[in-house]
């Protein structure tokens, strides 16, 4: 669970401050077109780079610290749905969805089971 997290976390910096640093690079490495307000992409690489600090501190105590993964779950979980309701709604091309494959889908089994594990050994006590 540990070594996850710290993965996890020095992932989400690390994207987080590439996509604050070169808002425009993802977009031109995968062939769509730059954002008109690069702030709004850099806004998000800023949530996920603190994601990456929570992800952190969580590491030192998975079980206590659960909360985090579990935002960090849910985020995982939604952002997927809603690239495919933007997808199927045309309003994103089929492009984005390598953000999801580092970003979310490769996270979901390690995170569910740091879950499941909290489950088993608290029953959800937020104490």
């Amino acid at each position: 669970m540990k070594l996850t997290l710290k993965l996890a976390a020095l992932y989400n910096i690390l994207w987080g401050a590439w996509v604050v640093l070169f808002p425009n690079h993802f977009f031109k490495l995968v062939g769509m077109e730059t954002l008109n307000h690069p702030m709004v992409w850099q806004g998000m690489g800023l949530v996920i780079g603190v994601y990456g600090l929570g992800y952190w501190w969580a590491s030192y105590n998975p079980i206590k610290h659960w909360p985090i993964v579990a935002v960090g779950f849910l985020g995982k979980i939604f952002g997927p749905i809603g690239f495919f309701y933007n997808y199927f709604s045309e309003t994103v091309p089929l492009q984005f969805i390598y953000t999801l494959i580092t970003n979310d889908f490769i996270w979901w089994i390690p995170f569910f089971l740091i879950l499941k594990k909290v489950h088993q050994e608290t029953n959800w006590k937020l104490s």
